[in-house]
């Protein structure tokens, strides 16, 4: 596996190596002593999630407080996504900033999300399955959110020839001047 730190070092773009031929393809997609060495980390992960969504869906922007804080590290098995971290530390040089990475079934990356992060994702395809391990349980007490749409943060969201489609909580969710966030 290619591990590459994006422009905020904590997150990372993850490339399997895929051995194919005319039957198929095979790929590690997980080991945890790469990941753990690439990474500097040593998360379990102890959930997998995983969701379907049609094109023009935008999840997020998501996140978990501590002592619940999750670390995602997410991939798409059908379909395409535009995959979204957002750094809330806000000791961190980087809050407010973001990064975001393509993940497509073709592609096969993954993106590792750390704590203090909030995630989201825009389904570029007709419909995409997207597959992530965590590394908290779901806590619904320490479940919060970004607006996705934040002038503040200036995600670029690719432009679609469908309108974007959000749950009320992520149409609802504060910016990030008035978010509870990470110290």
């Amino acid at each position: 596996m290619k591990f590459t730190s994006l422009a905020i070092p904590d997150v990372f773009l993850i490339e399997p190596k895929v051995f194919g031929d005319a039957r198929g393809f095979f790929l590690e997609s997980f080991r945890q002593d790469q990941f753990n060495a690439a990474t500097g980390t040593n998360y379990e992960f102890i959930q997998d999630n995983h969701s379907r969504s049609s094109k023009g869906v935008l999840r997020g922007l998501h996140y978990q407080l501590p002592p619940h804080a999750q670390g995602k590290l997410v991939r798409v098995t059908a379909g395409a996504v535009f995959d979204v971290a957002v750094d809330i530390r806000r000791s961190s040089p980087t809050f407010g900033k973001w990064v975001g990475a393509g993940l497509t079934a073709e592609n096969h990356h993954q993106l590792w999300i750390p704590p203090g992060f909030a995630h989201g994702f825009l389904v570029l395809s007709e419909t995409a399955d997207f597959v992530y391990k965590t590394t908290a349980y779901y806590a619904p007490e320490s479940d919060r959110g970004l607006l996705w749409s934040d002038a503040d943060i200036g995600i670029a969201w690719p432009q679609l020839d469908v309108a974007f489609s959000l749950s009320d909580k992520d149409q609802k969710q504060p910016p990030l001047k008035m978010a509870q966030v990470f110290d």
